[in-house]
């Protein structure tokens, strides 16, 4: 990881982030993958679109230990999201099945094994959110994976990997440094592609989505896992 600690993110291609994952994930995937055809609407965009479906959990993790936390609203300062931030979003739950999935399991202990050992010494559990988002576009309506723009989540890191893409043009991730910088930009394009970012250290964003073929909905599909150190007491 000495990219990340260096560069202030990592790319992993698909079979490097099967191998972190281990065989057991992989062996998985597929029930993993078909559990983004379930997803509610996203109703709380503010620019009134409905090109985004979601569902969302939080974990308390150490090293060695991962616990689902009761299902609550997911919050942004407007300082970090200024489209949809400052109201607490209740977002359908992350189903048990896929919150105790192999794979999910092993993304967040696998951002605990990368990342725990980057960040400053504590004995804090990691407040750990996981989303999973789905993003459509048809003929003349193309799907925003990150309609606030290049942006911080708020968090320490940041996990993100596609899980699936569909007819898809563009969906570029952006990379920028704090001062507008561009950093690097990169396509995520096979189940398993990933990226790790330090948030507090780079921007990312995604380009718009379109359908390659416009008699067919393009969809992108990823998860995404952020972890934030909980604050003592």
């Amino acid at each position: 990881m000495s990219a990340l600690a260096t560069e202030g993110f990592v790319r992993f291609e698909a079979d490097e982030t099967r191998a972190l994952l281990g065989p057991e994930a992989s062996a998985a995937w597929t029930s993993f993958a078909d559990s983004w055809n379930d997803l509610g609407l996203d109703t709380f965009m503010a620019d009134g679109g409905r090109y985004r479906r979601r569902r969302f959990a939080a974990f308390s993790a150490l090293p060695g230990a991962v616990e689902r936390k009761p299902h609550q609203p997911h919050w942004q300062s407007r300082d970090y999201n200024p489209l949809n931030g400052g109201v607490q979003r209740w977002f359908e739950p992350v189903t048990d099945t896929i919150a105790e999935h192999p794979v999910t399991q092993a993304v967040i202990k696998a951002g605990l094994d990368q990342l725990h050992p980057l960040s400053p010494a504590s004995d804090q559990p990691w407040h750990v959110e996981l989303h999973q988002f789905r993003i459509e576009a048809r003929a003349g309506e193309q799907g925003m994976p990150t309609p606030e723009g290049a942006h911080r989540d708020g968090v320490d890191w940041v996990i993100v990997m596609l899980v699936d893409r569909q007819n898809v043009d563009s969906g570029v991730t952006d990379i920028f440094a704090p001062d507008g910088a561009s950093l690097g930009s990169f396509t995520l394009v096979a189940p398993g592609d990933a990226v790790f970012l330090d948030d507090h250290r780079v921007l990312h964003g995604v380009t718009p989505i379109r359908p390659l073929d416009p008699a067919q909905p393009a969809v992108r599909d990823v998860l995404v896992v952020t972890y934030r150190r909980e604050a003592v007491g």
